[in-house]
């Protein structure tokens, strides 16, 4: 069975918590994984780029010079691709980046990305995050005081308004909820920082 640690927001352990194997401790699978995490990328890609084709560009509907007789090769369209100005031949059009996957294998990348934080260490958790306002000196408290370098993803059962709002000037310190957990956020994290609650919201979701 997967342990860890309970602690408060000092950084003093309270008990050991069980984690379920079968969401923190598994064989990852780092194929799925990071083809999770390159759908997640691509969905959020405008896909808005575009060229425009010699039928869209302006001009050319006249015939530049007479086809025989000019000693110069024959031409159409001043617009016509070879031209200056003219339009483009195999540009880039609007497009959608999106895939799909299937929910096995979405359940089976976050199990990954979880599991590849506890054995890897980078998991903690606590009985609860709390802070009463919304100064950004708060989290930096915690952050010291559990002892988290580099970026920190917390992750809580209920909407935490003030750790929203005081990690957000922070460039390296993110708060969600636990039923918006991604394989990006998680991997991208140096540190995951999960409640109590929040790990039994995830476990139910993915047992």
């Amino acid at each position: 069975m997967a342990k860890i640690q309970l602690i408060n927001q000092k950084g003093e352990k309270l008990k050991d918590l069980t984690l379920a194997d079968s969401v923190w401790n598994i064989e990852a699978n780092d194929i799925v994984l990071k083809k999770a995490i390159v759908l997640q990328l691509a969905a959020s890609r405008q896909g808005t780029a575009k060229t425009k084709t010699r039928s869209e560009v302006s001009g050319g509907g006249r015939k530049p010079w007479r086809q025989k007789g000019t000693g110069r090769a024959r031409q159409g369209s001043i617009r016509a691709t070879q031209w200056r100005k003219g339009g483009i031949a195999g540009g880039v059009q609007p497009r959608d980046y999106t895939f799909d996957m299937n929910k096995k294998e979405r359940s089976l990348a976050i199990k990954s990305a979880l599991s590849h934080k506890y054995q890897g260490k980078e998991l903690v958790v606590v009985d609860n995050i709390k802070l009463d306002n919304l100064k950004t000196k708060g989290v930096k408290e915690i952050i010291t005081d559990l002892k988290l370098d580099g970026k920190v993803l917390f992750v809580t059962k209920d909407e935490n308004e003030n750790l929203f709002m005081a990690s957000r000037n922070l460039g390296y310190a993110y708060a969600i909820m636990a039923d918006e957990i991604n394989c990006y956020d998680i991997i991208n994290a140096d540190k995951l920082v999960c409640d109590e609650e929040a790990v039994k919201v995830i476990e139910g979701g993915l047992k």
